[in-house]
């Protein structure tokens, strides 16, 4: 498999086909509007597509500091999923039923989103083929049956369980010995996505201004460099790059994720692998990787390369170090030897955001206007549609036009999170954790043990995850 013609970052592979967009207009100067939202990617959009649905004559202004998708809207792996991040600490904290609604929730925005797309004929690639995960190693499929029995606990109780030779059926996964699936999923493009969501907000009247990066955000205030944006609400839709707001270096880390994609793979290559039903794939190892099987028949295949980057930097363009895509390139050829052959067409890298305590969150300030939504770990396709109906909610409560609703008393609003730590406890924690879960990986791998290995748990407590 060669990679000397890899196209390395120019944002992300999504775009590689219909080119980066010409941004629009900056922020002329001063200005005024009832709803000022921070950032252009799928919180954003979805929060001003709701808004202005709800209540049509809403001044609603969008501040974006390159275009909209330049972010982990136009770099992720485009699976719409119903995975939601914190939902088993909501349980701890708020009960069992309460998790259990925030979960339906999520089923729900899978459906929902694919029915918005349908409805403003925004044509994203979607294929309904729900998630796979699956299990390739003794340890793994010990998690991935304790993972299943959680979900239908959780009342998922269409997911189906399957052994080797029916997992084998779906997606010839080499070495699969096990899978879940649930059918509350899909893949999509990206890029496809966050475009036609731009240009439908724009059609319903939402101001969106490109090139326009927020330095600060206060009460009624979203500053830049071309002038002050004044409302009643402000909303922070930043996610992965809320680090680089004034004050907000250590409100989420910016883990970083980076992805291959294949060169389209021929008919004979896809005979052996499989995959009609164009599953979102994942694995259960505890550096796990995310795949699909795009429309034009290509692997994207996703993983963590270099988690963080000091004082929670992020990139310029997606380029990504050669070792992440060897790294990447050997994921691809274990799990499908037939596609070695292949040449990696592109390789790129975007942030996503994680709270100290990896729970997802959506909050409005009723005190000062201030919102915000994120912290979705990786999950954001489908998660980013049920906070922006969220803020829609919580707005409308605030401002008198509706009481309390279901979305509104979900266990993730007003969740209060810890900050990170300063560095360098942060850089080294991250790398540490990263290191010990690849450590881990490995070892399942060559002991055929069923138990998870004891330098994952170590990390997961360490990390704040369990």
């Amino acid at each position: 498999m060669s990679t000397v013609s890899t196209v390395n970052g120019g944002i992300s592979f999504w775009y590689a086909d219909r080119g980066t967009p010409i941004a629009r207009e900056p922020l002329p100067g001063d200005s005024t509007a009832d709803v000022c939202i921070v950032g252009g990617g799928y919180t954003g959009l979805w929060t001003a597509y709701y808004l202005k649905k709800a209540v049509p004559f809403l001044n609603i202004t969008i501040l974006e500091a390159n275009f909209c998708g330049y972010g982990a809207s136009g770099r992720n792996g485009g699976w719409l999923y119903n995975g939601i991040a914190g939902r088993d600490r909501y349980a701890k904290l708020h009960g069992h039923e309460a998790a259990v609604r925030l979960q339906q929730a999520m089923n729900d925005t899978v459906a929902e989103v694919v029915r918005v797309a349908a409805e403003e004929d925004i044509d994203a690639d979607i294929h309904q083929g729900g998630v796979l995960e699956v299990a390739y190693t003794p340890a793994q499929l010990a998690r991935l049956k304790d993972f299943h029995s959680v979900e239908i606990a959780f009342g998922e109780t269409d997911r189906v369980l399957r052994g080797a030779r029916e997992t084998g059926e779906r997606v010839n996964v080499t070495g699969a010995i096990g899978s879940t699936w649930t059918p509350h999923g899909a893949r999509l493009h990206p890029v496809k996505l966050v475009t036609g969501l731009a240009a439908t907000v724009e059609a319903l009247g939402v101001t969106i201004h490109e090139s326009t990066p927020v330095t600060a955000i206060e009460p009624k205030h979203a500053r830049t460099p071309y002038g002050t944006v004044r409302a009643p609400y402000i909303l922070r839709c930043t996610e992965g790059f809320t680090a680089n707001l004034k004050g907000h270096k250590r409100t989420w880390l910016p883990m970083n994720s980076s992805m291959i994609a294949t060169e389209p793979l021929p008919r004979s290559v896809w005979d052996a692998i499989g995959w009609e039903g164009r599953e979102a794939l994942g694995d259960m190892a505890h550096a796990y990787m995310y795949a699909q099987r795009t429309a034009d028949d290509r692997i994207a295949l996703g993983g963590r390369g270099v988690p963080y980057r000091y004082g929670s930097a992020t990139d310029n363009d997606g380029r990504t170090q050669p070792a992440t895509i060897e790294a990447l390139r050997d994921i691809l050829v274990r799990l499908f030897p037939v596609a070695a052959g292949a040449r990696i067409a592109h390789a790129w890298s975007g942030v996503l955001g994680v709270p100290r305590d990896w729970c997802a969150t959506v909050t409005l300030d009723r005190s000062t206007g201030l919102g915000w939504a994120g912290g979705y770990v990786g999950s954001g396709v489908a998660t980013t549609n049920l906070a922006a109906r969220t803020l829609r909610d919580l707005i409308q409560q605030d401002s008198g036009q509706s009481g309390p609703t279901e979305l509104t008393t979900l266990p993730w609003v007003d969740h209060k999170v810890r900050k990170w730590e300063p560095e360098p406890f942060r850089w080294l924690g991250v790398h540490s954790m990263y290191a010990a879960y690849r450590a881990a990986d490995r070892r399942e791998l060559t002991s055929r043990r069923p138990g998870t290995d004891p330098i994952a748990k170590t990390a997961d407590r360490l990390a704040g995850r369990h």
